[in-house]
Formats: structure tokens, sequence, C-alpha cells
């Protein structure tokens, strides 16, 4: 199982461990579209602040990110489990795991990023501030910078078993699922039962608890109707509609009675 989600705006701080090793970091494919995007994104900040501010789409009381960027290649980094903070991660809470459900995390969840591209829990990374939906000047927007490395990563990375895709629309641009992939990919809408309306909070806190749930179970379904089957057994309400054609995603729908 291949778990796909999104980053958090919010980050712990970098720390003081040894810097960031881009060659070390997982999907080496990668790697050259990491490069890319890190120097530009050092080079803007270490430059005019304004400029970097407004490209980075970062408001007055979030200047400091600006120098935070610039020094990316020397900042102290941690593992992308313990950068990633914000309403998902809590409810995840990976520290928390026991062993077994650790190293579960650390085969099978992949985090997007505007920077990184995608990385594991595992990967040490600094704390930084660049989403996916930033146009930079010379690469321009970072969701098309991704699409052609992905394309050639990502299907290896899944393998022959599920993927869950609980990204969020930005980051889903980076990467499609195609063809016989997508046949075995399942994304989530997390619905307020009375209302079966998304609301955004308890939408993230729901995904990061359906992850969590996962992993500590143990459970390793092999498609998404063995998806819908492994948490309808933890206790989620799920409704499931297959896709019409070949070469389409699942859809499911995970309804929750209580806001929180």
């Amino acid at each position: 199982m291949l778990v796909l989600l999104p980053p958090s705006e919010g980050k712990a701080s970098s720390g003081r461990g040894a810097p960031l090793d881009l060659g070390a970091l997982s999907l080496p494919g990668l790697a050259g579209a990491r490069e890319a995007v890190l120097s530009e994104l050092v080079e803007l900040c270490a430059g005019d602040e304004e400029k970097a501010r407004e490209v980075l789409g970062l408001s007055e009381g979030l200047r400091g990110e600006v120098g935070k960027n610039a020094e990316l290649r020397t900042a102290g980094a941690r593992p992308a489990g313990e950068i990633y903070t914000g309403v998902l991660y809590d409810a995840l809470d990976l520290a928390s795991l026991d062993a077994g459900a650790k190293r579960r995390a650390a085969r099978s969840l992949l985090v997007f990023s505007g920077l990184w591209g995608a990385v594991r829990v595992t990967d040490r990374i600094p704390s930084y501030r660049c989403s996916m939906g930033v146009r930079l000047p010379g690469l321009g927007a970072l969701g098309a910078h991704w699409r052609a490395p992905m394309a050639d990563v990502l299907p290896e990375a899944a393998g022959d078993g599920l993927v869950l895709d609980l990204r969020s629309s930005a980051y889903a641009t980076a990467w499609k699922p195609k063809g016989e992939v997508a046949g075995r990919t399942a994304t989530v809408r997390v619905l307020h039962a009375p209302t079966r309306k998304v609301v955004s909070h308890f939408n993230k806190a729901t995904k990061g608890r359906i992850v969590r749930s996962l992993l500590a179970d143990g459970a390793a379904p092999k498609d998404p109707a063995g998806l819908v089957e492994a948490l309808r057994d933890l206790g989620y309400v799920v409704e499931s509609a297959a896709p019409s054609k070949a070469g389409q995603a699942w859809a499911l729908d995970v309804l929750v009675t209580e806001v929180h």
C-alpha cells in the first residue's frame, strides 16, 4: 500500500541536526528536479525579500519564512515526519505509533511537496515554505514542473498494490495515476453525515485518523475493494463508487457524525 499525503503549510523548526543531503532522499529519480527548485528558491529568497514574499504568497507576518528558505542548504534537517505539522499530522501522530506501525509508515507514506516533489516520512529535510501552487520566475508553475519526473518515478513507487490518494487538489496536479495504476487507486472524501458537506478541518483530521488506524492495525488491503472492507472493519462508515471505465480511480466517501 502506498499512501499519498499533502504536506502541511505550518512546519516544525529544522533543529540543529546535520544539514540536508539531497542525494540521500528517497525516489532518487526526482533528484534533478529537486535541485532545480532548491537552487531557484534559495537564490530568490537570498535576494529581494519583497519579491520572494510576493512569489511565495506570504503575508507580512510570515516574512521570516523568506530568510529560512535562503538557508535551506545549511539549516539542520529532521525526518519529514517530524517537520510536517498541522491537523492531519496531529491526528496521524506518527511519534506515538508502536515500532511495527512506524516501520509500516516508513514504507508506505509519501508526502508530496512543492520543493521536494515527494518524500518519505523518514527522509531528512529542513523546514521550508514553498507550496505546490507557487510559480517560480524561472521554472514556472511547480505543479507542471513536477509532472514529467513524477510520471517516471511514481508508477514504480506504487508497485503492484493499493494507492490511497489523500492529497489536496493542488498537490494532485503533480501526478495523476493513470492506466492500471489508476484502477487500484482510491481517493477519499470525508463528509459530515447529516449534511454531506466537506469541512476542511475535520476532513484533514479524519484522513489522519484513517491512516493511523490502518498503520496501527497492520491492515494491508491490496486494492480499493479491500480498503473499503478494512475501513469498515475498523469502524468507519464508507460509501464507495467503482470507476465507470478503465483508467479511473475509485472514489470513497467516509461519513462522520462528530465534527472534531
